[in-house]
């Protein structure tokens, strides 16, 4: 097996098993965590992974650009 194939293999394990872990996590402590099912909750919760990576990159786009 090639080097590159063997890493980008390593990479997916490490996404799937992390996928996993959290996924479980979700499942066993998610029900303790109090939010109330409201349409303004899940939208936040769908557009906020989107805006924090929005504003990462932006922010290491100005920094890395001086």
């Amino acid at each position: 097996m090639s080097s590159n194939l063997r890493e980008n293999l390593g990479f997916v394990v490490k996404v799937m098993v992390a996928s996993t872990l959290m996924s479980v996590a979700i499942r066993v402590w998610g029900p303790a965590v109090p939010i109330a099912p409201t349409s303004l909750n899940a939208l936040i919760l769908v557009l906020l992974p989107t805006t924090v990576l929005l504003i990462l990159f932006g922010w290491l786009s100005l920094t890395r650009s001086r």
